[in-house]
């Protein structure tokens, strides 16, 4: 819930040292730069944590900061920049509204043959990350389909409102509701099941996605199966009907929801880190990478990373802030790669100290080099168990200092095989695509127009999860922000664009009782991550997309209640549109997004 903020310093020779709430150190540090007319290295940007980023602070943190440094430029003295709420909401970008045309043609048993899609989406008035949002959204427009035949053809429209930015999913949330909203008017122009055609539909390994990457380690169909088992999705089925057919009042819907989210930043360049840890002669350990913390658990994911190389306690490792002057050339913290970007560069810095230490545990003891695979970095300690060699931790760091080693290393990493084509939109743009699938139970109250989200049911492909905790609080909080963002937070402007929800009153978001009554999610079984970080994969981003079941759902359940008309698309489905479509008195044909 922090808002945007900076606090610029002046120091010697020209140079500043910002604190900046910012996804990007090295955005920052550049135009801040160009603002002054200084060199980069005349710029010095920290960040010790945010209170929440979600994209909003990956490029319009930026100005602020800027501001700031200015004004400390100007002033020759201390300058701070805090934005209070209400600015924050009027000022800052929220993400992009889409509007769409779309075609689609499907046989008889519901195979999709071919799929024309056309976003329009609100830039606002600058393009700030429009462009980039928007070719996200066209590399997930097929969501988890394949389709043979395909069109896509993308406007970044400008408006005179605030420029509309970064979002958690980054485009590919507003392109996958396009589709499943698609899936839904043909499964009822055949009077069929939507599931039924998105079961039909799935992709599979050895296929090819739309921008010309093979489909591999694809573990939809694994994901839809055991969410059927797990969760005896026939029994709920079977619950839904018969309560729908006893309640005149209150009515249920059930949606399906499968996700797929590619995993890389769709810009070639971004995707590298470095790291550098110091050991220190006490047999502490200082760890600098360019992840920025807000919440979302990266710093003790890494802290995990050094502990397993070292074999040593938590409390012996420190994660400092990002800091540019500690680590150059930053990536944001974005694109759910921030634990797989800079827990590499750890992983790799960590493994060539820990390299050299085991050449100087060797050469101490006379161990043969046929023994060095048996030597183990344990509990604080280094030892040789076949040999009954042991040695404490600190103590051989100690003795490596007194031999003048080398005890700080700095290391790079980018991710590999990454490669496309802006000109001809083919390539293999993304490391790996994390998978899922979900079930949403909804209860609407038809005289109100409210509803309750009775059961969110999920098989989500962690991977092998770095931290199982921390991953399932980012899977918890993405699905009820997506939640938010398609049944409550309607952003409105008046007609001379002035925003009129600017503060949290006009504007609601979700809270304790929006959340689902029963949430059960399990991890994809056997889902090991050939091409990710420990065998693990980004969940920042991916279950944001499980949200658009609840909006699917309320769908259902009003279907249920006026079975002969189909609900419009439009979303949020706040509960005064919930009552225009249970009480509608115009045709009841379908209503194209």
């Amino acid at each position: 819930m922090e808002g945007q903020g900076a606090i610029a310093f002046p120091k010697e020779n020209h140079s500043f040292k910002v604190y900046s709430s910012t996804q990007g150190p090295s955005a920052v540090q550049s135009i801040i730069a160009r603002v002054l007319n200084i060199g980069m290295h005349q710029v010095e940007v920290e960040v010790g944590r945010l209170g929440g980023g979600f994209g909003g602070k990956e490029d319009q943190a930026t100005h602020w900061a800027a501001l700031a440094c200015l004004g400390s430029y100007l002033s020759g003295r201390p300058v701070k920049l805090v934005l209070d709420r209400s600015d924050d909401m009027k000022m800052t970008g929220k993400r992009h509204p889409y509007e769409y045309d779309y075609k689609m043609a499907l046989d008889h048993s519901g195979k999709i043959l071919a799929y024309d899609i056309t976003f329009y989406q609100n830039g606002g008035a600058a393009a700030d990350l429009s462009p980039a949002v928007l070719s996200r959204s066209i590399f997930h427009a097929c969501n988890t389909y394949q389709i043979k035949n395909l069109k896509i053809t993308a406007y970044s429209c400008k408006t005179n409102l605030v420029p509309n930015t970064a979002f958690r999913g980054f485009g590919a949330p507003q392109a996958v509701f396009a589709m499943e909203c698609v899936i839904r008017h043909a499964a009822e122009t055949l009077g069929v099941p939507a599931y039924e055609i998105q079961r039909k539909n799935l992709i599979k390994n050895g296929e090819t996605f739309h921008y010309g990457q093979k489909v591999e380690h694809c573990k939809l169909k694994q994901a839809w199966d055991q969410l059927e088992k797990d969760f005896s999705v026939e029994a709920i089925h079977q619950r839904v009907d018969a309560f729908n057919a006893s309640n005149h009042l209150l009515k249920k819907g059930l949606a399906y929801v499968p996700i797929c989210f590619g995993i890389s930043f769709t810009k070639s360049s971004m995707n590298q880190a470095s790291a550098l840890v110091h050991i220190y002669f006490d047999g502490s350990i200082g760890v600098h990478t360019a992840a920025v913390e807000m919440g979302q658990g990266v710093n003790t994911k890494i802290l995990n990373v050094v502990q397993d190389v070292f074999g040593v306690s938590r409390e012996r490792v420190k994660i400092f802030a990002s800091n540019t002057k500690s680590i150059a050339n930053t990536s944001p913290t974005a694109a759910s790669t921030g634990a797989d970007l800079n827990g590499k560069a750890a992983q790799l810095a960590c493994k060539k100290l820990k390299s050299s230490l085991l050449k100087l545990f060797m050469s101490l003891n006379s161990i043969p080099q046929a023994s060095k695979k048996d030597v183990a970095f344990k509990n604080e300690r280094i030892e040789l168990e076949s040999l009954g060699i042991s040695i404490g931790w600190a103590e051989l760091v100690h003795i490596a200092f007194e031999q003048r080693l080398s005890l700080s290393a700095h290391e790079h990493y980018k991710t590999p095989h990454l490669h496309f084509n802006p000109e001809t939109f083919l390539g293999h743009p993304y490391a790996y695509h994390v998978y899922g699938v979900s079930l949403t139970e909804v209860r609407v109250d038809t005289v109100r127009g409210i509803f309750d989200i009775d059961g969110v049911y999920i098989i989500h492909d962690f991977g092998d999860s770095l931290n199982t905790l921390v991953d399932g609080g980012q899977l918890e909080g993405a699905l009820m922000q997506g939640i938010g963002w398609l049944t409550m937070e309607d952003v409105v402007f008046n007609s001379e664009g002035k925003p009129l929800t600017d503060t949290l009153s006009a504007y609601k978001i979700p809270d304790l009782q929006a959340a689902p009554k029963k949430l059960v999610y399990k991890h994809l079984e056997h889902a090991y991550n050939p091409r990710g970080f420990k065998g693990s994969k980004g969940v920042g981003e991916p279950p944001l997309l499980y949200g658009i079941g609840t909006y699917l759902a309320i769908r259902e359940a009003i279907k249920s209640f006026r079975p002969n008309i189909s609900p419009t698309f439009d979303a949020p489905m706040t509960p005064e549109k919930i009552l225009l479509n249970l009480y509608r008195k115009d045709s009841p044909s379908i209503t194209p997004p």
